[in-house]
């Protein structure tokens, strides 16, 4: 089974330290313009305890960028996949879940149609959640790998539609505040539509670089309205990544023989050893991507493009050592549902609201 297509049955513990106190099971989908994600979860002494998850690579906004429209093969891929994630919540018994799409679906002038479908065709109600909201579920999903010992974190997660960046202040050790996310930023490149801007198929070294100054560049406005580099000078900034482009490295740096979470979530790596691994997908031809275990054939063409993305976060504030969180979303959506049911313990059926602090504002 391919690490793009796995159906997760490993009990784990993700997220917090409090409990329920009584058993429901959750569920959280999360429909980006690559991937369509599964986790279903069970509360825990820590957090929850996964009991299944799923993951296939669908491609959904393939096109969106050049047509403004969710094609019709990209949305039969799609709903193939959450009917898989439908028939999984089914026989786990699910009591309460929330499904999520993300930039695919914001930008695509026919989503309203798409949704429908997946709620006559499947049952499922999809989200489209806008970009603010992302950023909270996002840091809720991975608050527990932030070191205490920085006073301020970058946060990222490179989609194949948008790369989400997060400014976040983190309380002092000890304090009752939540992180706050001061400003976030929406950045209108991910892997799939930044590849169709540069090139036809996979992208290569010869892309690589020029992706990676834009992204540079894009990103200047952002830097000037937070003042972040004076911070990453002074020591005070850690940096987190959350997606595929970071979970990939962190395997091909640590020369695994195959995919393994418990290897990569909370690793850390630095920007030295980051480059290395960049460098070696770089260097590969399309065959030996595919080849590679954690990388893949589903990955092979635009892996290179994440690592665009990610060079130009790193040259735009050179923290010098990154933290791979395989971890996010679907976690923060999950911490919600579970706080949600917490306050409304024996009603049926409620909805999560937002687990971290709204941002401040946004920059443009």
């Amino acid at each position: 089974m391919s690490r793009a297509e796995s159906a997760g049955s490993a009990r784990e513990e993700r997220g917090g330290r409090r409990s329920l106190g009584f058993a429901e099971t959750f569920a959280a989908i999360d429909l980006g313009t690559n991937n369509c994600r599964l986790l279903i979860a069970r509360p825990a002494r820590r957090g929850f305890r996964v009991i299944d998850s799923f993951s296939r690579i669908v491609r959904l906004g393939e096109g969106v960028s050049l047509s403004g429209e969710l094609s019709e093969t990209a949305m039969l891929r799609t709903m193939e996949a959450l009917k898989i994630c439908a028939e999984k919540m089914a026989r786990k018994g699910v009591t309460f879940s929330r499904c999520v799409a993300t930039d695919a679906c914001r930008r695509a002038g026919n989503h309203e149609q798409f949704v429908e479908r997946v709620r006559r065709d499947i049952g499922l109600k999809l989200e489209v959640i806008g970009t603010d909201e992302e950023a909270r579920l996002a840091l809720t999903g991975c608050l527990p790998l932030f070191s205490k010992e920085q006073k301020r974190a970058l946060l990222f997660d490179i989609g194949g539609g948008s790369t989400e960046i997060s400014w976040v202040a983190l309380p002092e050790p000890g304090g009752g505040n939540k992180p706050e996310i001061i400003d976030w930023l929406s950045l209108p490149y991910g892997v799939v539509n930044l590849a169709e801007r540069y090139c036809e198929g996979a992208v290569f070294r010869d892309d690589y670089e020029e992706m990676a100054e834009e992204i540079a560049e894009r990103l200047r406005p952002f830097e000037e309205s937070n003042a972040i580099s004076a911070r990453v000078a002074t020591g005070e900034v850690q940096m987190l990544g959350t997606s595929g482009t970071v979970t990939t490295l962190a395997g091909v740096h640590q020369k695994l023989p195959k995919y393994q979470r418990q290897l990569i979530d909370g690793y850390r790596i630095d920007f030295t050893s980051l480059e290395r691994a960049i460098d070696q997908v770089a260097d590969m031809t399309l065959d030996e991507r595919a080849a590679h275990p954690c990388i893949g054939p589903e990955r092979a063409d635009l892996v290179l493009a994440g690592c665009a993305i990610l060079q130009g976060i790193c040259r735009s504030w050179p923290v010098g050592r990154l933290r791979v969180a395989d971890r996010g979303l679907r976690e923060g959506i999950l911490l919600g549902l579970m706080a949600e049911a917490r306050r409304h313990r024996g009603r049926p059926h409620h909805r999560n609201r937002p687990c971290a602090p709204a941002p401040q504002r946004r920059a443009q």
